[in-house]
């Protein structure tokens, strides 16, 4: 059976399920614009050379997750086959963001009312999205928990799915959520966490560089996310849902990526 052509564009922060262990959500792109989720992923168990990164064009032996309802929703086949995933190409930079905005722009959504209500819908519940906010109104830091919950501490002694590695160091969790709160095309306002591994990353780094001081590695997150992306770059959301929430909740989507290409100004015709 041929192998499934993903090209990766999200991977959300570490968590701790409770009937996986430690995984990384993975989202991506078919050829042709289609969403594609890869979950459960032992992300970070991986052998180095397997851990793909974003806009790296990957292929996997995938199956759909039959325990998981969204149509967008696979496993990797067998997760200790040898040769699990195949590399392609890698989308770069050099040519001004023209190849990225290309496949994953060909799709954008930019009312949310609409996007829940497909979520919720029988014969779509669509649970990935690219989203472009109409007015992003601030960047939001709110204290979190410091530490993973006791279930799910438990999960990580009992031991799962997954062959334990003895070297193995479980990733930290973040003492911040991090939220944009923006509005959509008809004025709906939203606040929305982050889940993108890219602001956990960016959080840690900040925080060793400035010896441990969490309001100065906070201010440079906000730098980043509030000053760069959302005031000079053209910025889009990659929203996704989680199978729990999709049918229950209000206001379903998280968002588990961001696209941040520079803004592109109309020349003159004359």
């Amino acid at each position: 059976m041929a192998k499934t052509k993903v090209l990766i564009i999200v991977k959300t922060y570490p968590s701790i399920s409770t009937k996986y262990e430690e995984t990384v959500c993975t989202a991506g792109m078919k050829e042709n614009g289609d969403w594609i989720r890869i979950y459960p992923m032992p992300f970070r168990k991986l052998p180095y050379a397997q851990q793909y990164p974003k806009y790296q064009w990957i292929e996997m032996d995938l199956v759909k997750n039959k325990s998981d309802f969204r149509p967008e929703s696979y496993r990797p086949k067998d997760v200790d086959a040898e040769d699990l995933i195949s590399f392609g190409d890698k989308i770069d930079t050099k040519y001004k963001w023209a190849k990225r905005k290309q496949i994953v722009l060909q799709n954008v959504y930019t009312d949310l009312t609409l996007l829940i209500d497909e979520a919720q819908t029988v014969g779509k519940y669509t649970s990935l999205a690219v989203f472009k906010p109409t007015r992003i109104k601030k960047f939001v830091i709110e204290k979190a928990t410091r530490d993973w919950s006791e279930k799910q501490k438990a999960t990580l002694r009992q031991g799962n799915l997954f062959e334990d590695k003895s070297d193995f160091e479980v990733v930290k969790k973040l003492p911040f959520k991090f939220s944009f709160t923006f509005e959509d095309c008809n004025g709906r306002e939203s606040t929305l966490m982050n889940e993108d591994w890219e602001v956990g990353a960016l959080y840690w780094k900040c925080l060793e560089r400035h010896h441990g001081d969490e309001v100065a590695a906070c201010a440079d997150v906000k730098k980043k996310y509030w000053d760069d992306f959302a005031k000079t770059k053209d910025l889009f959301f990659f929203l996704g849902t989680t199978k729990l929430n999709q049918l229950r909740a209000p206001s379903p989507f998280v968002i588990i990526g961001t696209f941040y290409p520079p803004i592109e100004l109309q020349q003159s015709l004359f």
